[in-house]
């Protein structure tokens, strides 16, 4: 008779605690927890509920299924165990372990959990999923899939309505063209617009060409990409060669392109645009100009100012100088073949045992044939003048200077070796007594010495920054997607 007494008032109180606790709060939503058996306790003065075995949490449309619940009736939470699935309408959440806290209307877990709303899957260490808001806050080894992309990252944001992402440290997001790296990144998946930042790295798989920068914006869409904030633009190509014992060789062949803003347009050519302050470098080639423009299908650089008040662009190659309003370069198997220059064509050569003595040419177009990456001829076009200096057995022997309507010029080892003029040629020779010591008279109009030809390891600055960044975090023990 007492112990039914007695579990007649354990019993009262347990009812009595649960709708106290409901009255307490009347502005949320109480979870509702059903199983094949329950437990009511006092824990340290907290009421809970055990239910075991097929458990089922509902509150308004999330439901949760698990193994085993631990119900906290005030706080109006509980601890899910085993196998947890959580729903809401097409949405899944599945944990081993989990939380959910009913007035926050929110799921945690922190033993690996995995989001699948039939839009993305996305999965991590631990997780957070707030039902009212459709947004999830994932963090450590994020991965989120779509049918396009597959994105991974320290922490993840994503917002289920908007279709919007947000990542944080070590981003990576890939597709079948590109794979972009970031410190941040927003992504979203509607309009395939992806927005990056700081350390940014873009690499086209189809290519091997990876651009380096401050931000990014990617349409992917459109099939247009913007990069700023002092872009770097790396070509790595291979090619097998024959040394002088005719064994093969791998010779590495990089482009480094490095500007104030670069464009991607991918919709009817391979086009890479770079503005202001460009600078080239390729081999035994540099450039510095307002404009390139790369068109990537049809193997052909382009070079030109910006407007005709401003700056010629200049190429160099070897010891040779070119400007003109634009040049381009044709390429052909990542070889140059030809540069085609048009609009005041100034063409010079230092010469290498005398220093202040310069092989000039003028006129209105230039074409400069290369055989092997060597300068084979070169053909003027359009009231030509030139200076070239002579030399016997090596000994400086005076120059010619002349011009004519045209004139073609070959070259062997990169020096002239024959100059020939064509159209009502008129030329001078200048003893060598004439010209020692008086070199800087022997100039033409247009000639400008240019000396701040690009250096390789100015425009990899920016990459190796890059690098250091990633190697930095590797060693404070960050997460780094491989």
């Amino acid at each position: 008779m007492k112990i039914f007494k007695m579990k007649f008032i354990y019993s009262l109180i347990l009812i009595l605690s649960f709708y106290f606790s409901l009255f307490a709060q009347t502005e949320t939503e109480m979870i509702v927890v059903t199983g094949d058996s329950l437990v009511g306790k006092f824990i340290e003065g907290v009421l809970i509920r055990e239910v075991f075995g097929n458990v089922v949490l509902t509150q308004g449309n999330v439901r949760i299924t698990c193994n085993k619940a631990i119900q906290y009736l005030g706080r109006n939470d509980a601890e899910l165990i085993g196998n947890v699935i959580a729903t809401q309408d097409t949405l899944i959440i599945k944990t081993e372990k989990g939380f959910y806290y009913g007035n926050q209307k929110m799921s945690r877990s922190t033993d690996g959990v995995m989001l699948d709303d039939r839009k993305v899957i996305l999965t991590a260490d631990s997780g957070q999923y707030f039902f009212n808001e459709d947004r999830a806050f994932f963090q450590s080894n994020v991965t989120l899939y779509d049918t396009t992309t597959t994105l991974t990252s320290d922490e993840l944001t994503y917002y289920k309505q908007r279709d919007y992402a947000v990542a944080v440290a070590n981003v990576k997001i890939v597709d079948a063209e590109n794979i972009i790296e970031a410190d941040s990144l927003e992504h979203f998946r509607n309009t395939e617009i992806t927005y990056a930042n700081s350390n940014v790295k873009i690499t086209n798989i189809k290519n091997n060409t990876s651009i380096f920068g401050g931000h990014l914006e990617d349409y992917r869409k459109r099939k247009y990409t913007l990069i700023k904030l002092n872009p770097v633009l790396m070509q790595i190509d291979s090619a097998i060669t024959l040394d002088e014992d005719s064994v093969e060789v791998i010779a590495i062949d990089t482009l480094l392109i490095n500007s104030l803003t670069m464009e991607s347009f991918r919709d009817t050519a391979d086009i890479f645009i770079a503005t202001d302050s460009v600078k080239i470098i390729r081999v035994e080639f540099a450039s510095d100009n307002d404009k390139t423009i790369y068109i990537r299908s049809e193997d052909k650089i382009i070079t030109s100012k910006i407007n005709p008040e401003a700056r010629q662009p200049v190429l160099w190659y070897e010891t040779s100088q070119l400007t003109g309003d634009s040049i381009i370069i044709h390429l052909e198997d990542n070889k140059i073949i030809m540069l085609e220059v048009e609009g005041n064509a100034f063409l010079l050569s230092q010469n290498e045992n005398y220093q202040q003595r310069y092989d000039q040419s003028s006129g209105s177009r230039v074409l400069i044939y290369f055989v092997d990456n060597k300068i084979n001829r070169s053909e003027f076009y359009g009231t030509v003048y030139s200076i070239y200096n002579l030399f016997e057995e090596d000994e400086a022997n005076g120059l010619t200077k002349s011009n004519s309507h045209s004139a073609v010029v070959y070259f062997e080892d990169n020096q002239v070796s024959e100059v020939r003029l064509y159209g009502q040629p008129v030329s001078e020779y200048y003893p060598e007594p004439q010209v020692i010591g008086n070199e800087r008279s022997f100039m033409l109009p247009r000639f400008n010495f240019i000396e701040n030809r690009p250096v390789k390891e100015d425009l990899l600055r920016s990459i190796i920054s890059f690098d250091n960044v990633k190697e930095e975090k590797n060693e404070n023990g960050d997460n780094t997607t491989q």
